[in-house]
């Protein structure tokens, strides 16, 4: 199954005020695995950046000036999504600006029902909280030491290992590799590499339990069910 991990920024919090996108970040997961596939764009919100978001994601009116237009890139970003599942953590906040948007361009809108809202997830696991990006990593042991600063890409990248954490996690010692043809969904996942032992286990059979062995064979005679069978 294949899903987008998902994240944006903005200008603030309520488009229908006036505020903007300014970066979105998507990665894909095949089968609750990362390919390594991402999409990633910066956006010029065509308006001044406040100072209260500036300080969340460190995105300047300077820096994003000479960046696309929403209106440029959005071809792109649907044509990544496809028709996968989105998972983005707070999910109205997400869909809402970005079906703000699209609507701003016509070209269609987000259903809340191909969304997988982590955030959801996490409360009907942990009720008392608290459940934010930074609380998960922190109780998945998930290293968010770079995340000085909200960035859309990183942020999908943490959210997830967080999701996979909280789909029951990923078992230890497992070494999957994803076999990609091409960038549509149907790729395969290949089994798990089988690690050597450095040191063969020594036999642990002694030579009674081994004469008890044949001895007890020896009197099933023609019954043993492995000569009915063979040959």
């Amino acid at each position: 199954m294949r899903e987008i991990v998902l994240d944006t920024e903005t200008t603030g919090f309520d488009p229908e005020t006036g505020d903007r996108i300014v970066e979105i970040g998507c990665i894909e997961i095949f089968n609750q695995i990362p390919t390594g596939k991402t999409w990633h764009t910066y956006l010029n919100p065509e308006r001044d950046m406040p100072q209260s978001a500036f300080e969340v994601h460190g995105l300047s009116a300077e820096f994003l000036e000479d960046k696309p237009l929403f209106g440029t890139v959005v071809d792109g970003f649907l044509e990544f999504i496809g028709e996968a599942d989105l998972v983005i953590h707070n999910a109205s906040f997400d869909i809402g600006f970005l079906n703000s948007e699209m609507d701003a361009v016509s070209a269609g809108s987000l259903s809340m029902t191909r969304v997988v809202d982590t955030l959801v997830l996490a409360r009907r696991k942990n009720p008392a909280g608290p459940n934010s990006l930074d609380a998960l990593c922190r109780r998945f042991g998930i290293d968010n030491s770079s995340r000085t600063l909200h960035g859309a890409l990183l942020d999908a990248e943490l959210l997830a290992e967080v999701y996979l954490e909280l789909k029951g996690g990923r078992q230890a010692g497992l070494s999957f590799e994803v076999a990609r043809t091409g960038t549509e969904p149907g790729s395969s996942v290949s089994a798990p590499k089988i690690r050597q032992r450095p040191t063969p286990l020594a036999v642990r059979i002694d030579d009674p339990a081994r004469t008890a062995h044949e001895s007890s064979v020896a009197r099933l005679g023609d019954q043993a069910i492995w000569k009915k069978y063979s040959g």
